[in-house]
């Protein structure tokens, strides 16, 4: 599998062009999977429901299933988080794998920078960012492209992942 990463501050746009990568990479016939990293707490079931309770009892992990899907729940109960490599180690292989976030790992990564977020270019100061995709021009040394132009960001990205 070939992971790529999307990273940048929060409002950058990181999602969005996450969502249109993972179109643009489909309709050119890739298998595309996607990790989100998040920065806080979060919850796919909720009270009430039985997967919830389930956990609240105290099971490690909790797998749903239906007819169109399957969610593996694991509680982490005070154990660290997993790294990246681990979390790709559970996925089903596929073309690509886009990684949203996940700042500090050594993937490769694209910057997302938005003019109204008023924040540092990461960039600049960090070799793992191979390119930089913004809403304004800015003057970076690295390779430079119209946030909302996905198709010349999944070409970009497909060269360097060795799948043009």
């Amino acid at each position: 599998m070939k992971v790529f990463g999307i990273t940048g501050w929060k409002n950058s746009g990181k999602t969005g062009l996450v969502e249109r990568l993972v179109t643009e990479l489909s309709f050119r016939g890739f298998t595309v999977s996607t990790i989100k990293h998040a920065h806080h707490s979060f919850d796919v079931d909720y009270q009430g429901r039985d997967s919830y309770r389930h956990r609240e009892a105290g099971a490690c992990e909790v797998l749903l299933s239906s007819g169109n899907r399957w969610a593996l729940m694991h509680e982490l109960r005070g154990a660290d988080e997993m790294s990246l490599a681990d979390l790709l180690s559970k996925l089903t292989p596929v073309d690509v794998v886009l990684v949203e976030g996940f700042k500090t790992e050594g993937h490769e990564k694209l910057e997302c920078h938005r003019a109204s977020t008023s924040t540092m270019v990461i960039g600049r100061a960090d070799d793992t960012i191979i390119g930089i995709a913004s809403d304004i021009e800015l003057d970076v040394e690295l390779p430079f492209f119209d946030l909302n132009d996905t198709k010349v960001i999944a070409d970009f990205m497909l060269t360097r992942l060795g799948l043009e």
